[in-house]
């Protein structure tokens, strides 16, 4: 196996950790700079998922050829979204509010970190399916934007549980669960592509749609529901141009 696959599938683990780590020590992050750099790390997967993933995927093919990427990207949508309809994402605990929580039952918060878990495995599988298209760059790239969206996501995720009462070494086995599970993803995406050339293009197309229904869906609405916007526009903006550089100079 090509050590570039293990060292992206470890950085996604390791951010999920870290993520984890930071939110064991702090419990509470202001709105303002979550959704700030939440928007960031939107913006730099927004750009990831088109210029890595999907335009790889039509330049795979000719002619009409391209219903195939096309197919793959409806394709992703479809499983990412139902995903959220049997787990579906609970917006209002991702402010990462203690007060809020204590007025939830324990039900919602443990069905909000199973949420965050499940998109964990799309995430990794777009990661490891990129490894497939022999551009160093574009895999490069696309460990590094969902590195960073995984620091904020793993505080959230063991923030509510501490704020709940949850025991500190179950936080960390769940924490370590979730990080697992991105890794696999990163191998069951990169053995699925790894099957047969032909398939890349659609599975391109895939994981580039799962990535923009996470965008739009979850981190979006989640940077726009505090009141800050604008801020979080900007710094989307911003990310989007930085990872068009990190690609070009990868």
């Amino acid at each position: 196996m090509d050590m570039i696959v293990i060292i992206c599938a470890a950085g996604l683990g390791l951010s999920s950790l870290f993520g984890s780590a930071a939110g064991l020590l702090f419990r509470r992050i202001p709105h303002k700079w979550n959704d700030i750099f939440l928007g960031f790390c939107a913006g730099m997967m927004l750009a990831a998922s088109l210029v890595c993933l999907i335009l790889p995927g039509f330049e795979a093919v000719e002619g009409l050829d391209v219903w195939q990427v096309v197919a793959g990207v409806v394709l992703g949508v479809i499983l990412v979204g139902f995903l959220d309809f049997v787990t579906p994402h609970l917006h209002n605990f991702s402010g990462i509010d203690p007060e809020a929580h204590r007025e939830t039952s324990v039900n919602k918060v443990l069905l909000f970190v199973m949420a965050i878990a499940i998109h964990k495995f799309p995430e990794g599988m777009a990661t490891g399916i990129a490894l497939d298209d022999n551009n160093t760059g574009n895999s490069l790239a696309i460990t590094l934007a969902i590195a960073l969206q995984n620091i904020p996501e793993g505080m959230v995720i063991v923030t509510p549980l501490m704020v709940i009462g949850v025991r500190f070494l179950r936080v960390a086995m769940i924490a370590l669960a979730v990080a697992l599970l991105e890794i696999i993803g990163v191998f069951a995406g990169y053995f699925l592509g790894g099957i047969s050339e032909m398939f890349l293009p659609a599975l391109l197309g895939l994981a580039g749609g799962a990535m923009l229904y996470v965008i739009s869906d979850e981190m979006i609405p989640e940077t726009h529901s505090h009141g800050f916007q604008k801020e979080s526009t900007y710094a989307l903006v911003a990310g989007v141009v930085m990872m068009l550089l990190i690609q070009k100079f990868i």
